[in-house]
């Protein structure tokens, strides 16, 4: 993977897929990477890569604003356990937009305000694990959409946020074999339920049929970004890491589903070893 992928001149231009008759190896690493997502969060589609974590939860704001169905809703909730980062895009982002950020703990919001969104973390900036059911359901049930972002590895042990009902899952793949990048972005996604694929930001890779009838791929849903204007575009960051999420793709197919669950239980097993020596 390092030296077939990473220091191949071949995969470092990121436009390529855009050309599909001659990405094709990318396409379907790009593929891999949305399949990745999709059954690790729990939700039904995912876009092949963002710029990372704090804009593809700005992204999920906008979005589930659009979604509401009442527009004239402008506050959303957000866990002041959530990472600092996160929090701090969302306040910039959400400031032209005249959007309102509420620093409080989704579980306990006693909707004065109504919102349009709840962001939680899972598991939390602190590393808490919260059971989130009930605070879905009361956010649902008060019309409000659920946003959380995961850290994928731990997904691999814990239960899926599609599975506890969350709308819009986000978060990075830095977890997946790419090297801390000295405060430089990782490859980010966005997965969601399927009802949104229209408004969902980022490209997504589909499978087609080519002239000679055999299984081929493009980028689905294509009036989104080439053929548009650039004030209609829908992702504001073409090229959006798609080296990092080829190779996060690369580094899950190589190790597998096994294979990642122990890499998740060493992290896990180290850890707790940390913290008991800290007590000590």
């Amino acid at each position: 993977i390092q030296r077939n992928i990473l220091e191949n001149p071949v995969w470092y231009t990121a436009y390529t897929p855009y050309q599909a008759e001659i990405a094709q190896g990318r396409l379907e690493a790009l593929l891999n990477f949305q399949t990745m997502i999709i059954e690790l969060t729990g939700m039904q589609i995912s876009n092949s890569s963002l710029l990372d974590e704090g804009s593809a939860a700005a992204e999920a704001m906008v979005m589930a604003h659009s979604i509401h169905k009442e527009g004239h809703v402008t506050h959303f909730v957000v866990s002041p356990k959530m990472h600092p980062h996160v929090i701090e895009v969302l306040q910039t982002r959400a400031e032209p937009l005249g959007l309102k950020m509420l620093l409080q703990d989704p579980h306990t919001y006693d909707f004065k305000s109504p919102v349009f969104a709840a962001f939680v973390q899972y598991p939390d900036t602190e590393g808490v694990i919260e059971d989130q059911r009930s605070m879905t359901d009361k956010m649902h049930a008060h019309g409000a959409l659920v946003v959380t972002a995961v850290d994928l590895l731990s997904l691999t042990m814990l239960t899926p946020p599609g599975e506890w009902g969350a709308d819009i899952v986000v978060g990075n793949s830095q977890r997946f074999g790419v090297p801390l990048g000295f405060g430089g972005p990782h490859a980010a996604f966005l997965a969601t339920k399927d009802d949104y694929k229209r408004i969902m930001p980022g490209r997504i890779v589909g499978v087609s049929v080519d002239n000679h009838g055999k299984p081929a791929l493009r980028l689905a849903l294509q009036t989104r970004e080439q053929h548009n204007r650039r004030e209609k575009a829908t992702s504001n960051i073409c090229t959006a890491q798609v080296l990092l999420a080829n190779m996060a793709s690369m580094y899950a197919v190589f190790h597998g589903p096994t294979g990642l669950k122990k890499l998740a239980q060493r992290i896990h097993r180290l850890t707790g070893i940390l913290a008991e020596g800290l007590k000590k």
